[in-house]
């Protein structure tokens, strides 16, 4: 059996190696070359692209992915969707979701992987379903981790319950890399053995399982893999799709790509990526602490750069420790877009307070009062009741609790522009939309759609650009904290990141931009 090829080189590999700052004008030069491949997709847009467009880039997201669709046509573009989230950081009413599967779409997507942070197949419902009843293809995703509530069968639950929702195929996603390779054989046989369905493989290449982990997979009878173009792969990232191609040359399970092309492909971008150099994590090689913390690596990057930032470099290792803990606390939830930011957020805060839970952060409150939906196990029971304070835990699907909302947003966002002066696309839905999913940002984004100053600098080759410093949007949680005598104030922005730690008696220091593991 063929294997098909999915290439990540124009969203995830960028995103996990150097922040989701790869830049359309260095996507189109390529593009042609990508097409003719025959790659069974390619992945170039969601996940943290739309955010990092609008944020640091300056650049429309609805439109990079009318250029892609106009530059590579005979290849299928796939895109990740947060499940009920979308690409934002909460739950959207179930008419924004069906409104935006819809423009996606329509602006030339055609391969939705919908997954949700919870595992909780509520939360990729609606999805799903609008993505199917515009015509495109549905992927269910199971968002891959390990702990005393995760079994065989437990996969074997999620991937039954997202076939009754209506799926086109499912993906495995190993977001922190630590699907063993007999793990995955055994998980691809159990799926391909009990149900009839399309299955895909992704891995990140952190710990150095990866390649294993598919070639085994392959083994098991999955359909596809993700891979990266050799120069954009690895570390934080891939496996390497060249050497996926030569390992499986020859052989039943030959891809029929050609190698050559892929070389020059790999070429191009070797050249192009030094231009961001500035942004690149820290990792050589492996970073076998993740097998551990099952932590996604840029969420590592992102907290070794807060730590280091307030003289606190030496509690990487009990941050790392505390992690799993608080996961465990949380119901053994995985770590992936947004929960990795909020279990990691908490750490911190336990860490630096010196007691556990003394601060409790808002999102951390919100998955113990079940409002990102069902955790694997039930939570930490005192600390529920803590945050309660009396109530009831949400039990129904998040978004059930949720008015229809998308005419509302539209009055209010067209309001906003009339009074700002602010020029609408001409698919003003799309707009709408952007600033719908990012209020803050999305409308200083169109306010300086053409105002390339408002942005970070374009990176060049010669030499490494300072990086303008972002506006944030507003935090979401201020709280004190003290530390051997020393006082520091945590802001906590949308999503349950940390977005800057001050200390009391100085001026504020900016957190590093998180390299999004998802």
């Amino acid at each position: 059996m063929t294997i098909a090829i999915t290439d990540v080189v124009l969203r995830d590999a960028h995103q996990s190696l150097f922040a989701t700052r790869l830049r359309l004008d260095d996507m189109l030069p390529i593009a042609a070359q990508l097409d003719d491949v025959g790659y069974g997709s390619l992945e170039c847009w969601g996940g943290a692209t739309f955010d990092a467009c609008i944020r640091f880039l300056g650049e429309d997201p609805w439109l990079r992915l009318r250029e892609l669709k106009k530059a590579m046509p005979k290849t299928p573009l796939q895109m990740l969707l947060r499940g009920q989230n979308l690409l934002g950081y909460r739950h959207y009413a179930d008419d924004v979701v069906e409104r935006f599967v819809e423009r996606a779409v329509k602006n030339g997507m055609d391969v939705f992987r919908v997954f949700d942070a919870m595992n909780d197949p509520r939360n990729m419902k609606a999805a799903l379903q609008a993505v199917r009843s515009h015509g495109a293809h549905a992927q269910g995703t199971l968002s891959y981790t390990t702990s005393p509530a995760h079994t065989l069968q437990t996969w074997l639950d999620l991937t039954e319950q997202l076939l009754e929702t209506g799926v086109d195929s499912i993906a495995i996603k190993d977001m922190s890399g630590i699907l063993t390779p007999m793990a995955a054989y055994e998980l691809v046989s159990e799926i391909k053995k009990r149900f009839e369905v399309r299955l895909h493989l992704h891995c990140h290449a952190t710990t150095g399982m990866a390649e294993m982990a598919l070639l085994k997979a392959i083994e098991a009878g999955v359909d596809g893999v993700d891979t990266a173009i050799s120069s954009m792969s690895a570390t934080y990232g891939h496996p390497a799709t060249e050497a996926l191609v030569a390992t499986l040359a020859g052989t039943e399970h030959d891809t029929g790509l050609d190698i050559l092309k892929l070389e020059s492909i790999a070429a191009y971008f070797r050249e192009v990526r030094k231009k961001y150099h500035a942004f690149e994590g820290q990792l050589k090689g492996y970073d076998s602490r993740i097998l551990v913390a099952q932590v996604p690596g840029g969420m590592l990057t992102n907290l070794e750069s807060q730590l280091k930032q307030q003289n606190a470099a030496d509690k990487l290792d009990q941050v790392l420790a505390e992690i799993p803990r608080v996961r465990e606390d949380l119901g053994f939830i995985p770590l992936v877009t947004p929960t990795s930011q909020i279990v990691g957020t908490q750490a911190v805060l336990n860490v630096l307070t010196g007691e556990r839970y003394k601060t409790i952060a808002k999102e951390t409150a919100g998955i113990l009062k079940g409002e990102y939906g069902h955790t694997p196990v039930p939570v930490n029971a005192a600390l529920q009741a803590r945050v309660l304070e009396g109530g009831a835990p949400v039990t129904c699907r998040p978004a059930d609790l949720l008015k229809p909302e998308l005419a509302e947003l539209e009055a209010d966002i067209r309001r906003q522009a009339q009074e700002k002066g602010i020029q609408l696309a001409g698919n003003a839905i799309d707009d709408v939309l952007t600033v719908a999913l990012f209020p803050q940002i999305g409308l200083k984004f169109l306010e300086n759609r053409n105002n390339p100053a408002a942005f970070e600098p374009v990176p060049q080759a010669e030499a490494a650009q300072p990086v303008a410093k972002a506006e944030k949007p507003a935090a979401s949680g201020i709280y004190t904290v003290e530390v051997e005598g020393k006082a520091f104030v945590v802001k906590v922005s949308d999503g349950g990141d940390i977005s800057q730690l001050t200390a009391a008696s100085s001026a504020p220091v900016q957190a590093a931009s998180p390299v999004a593991p998802a």
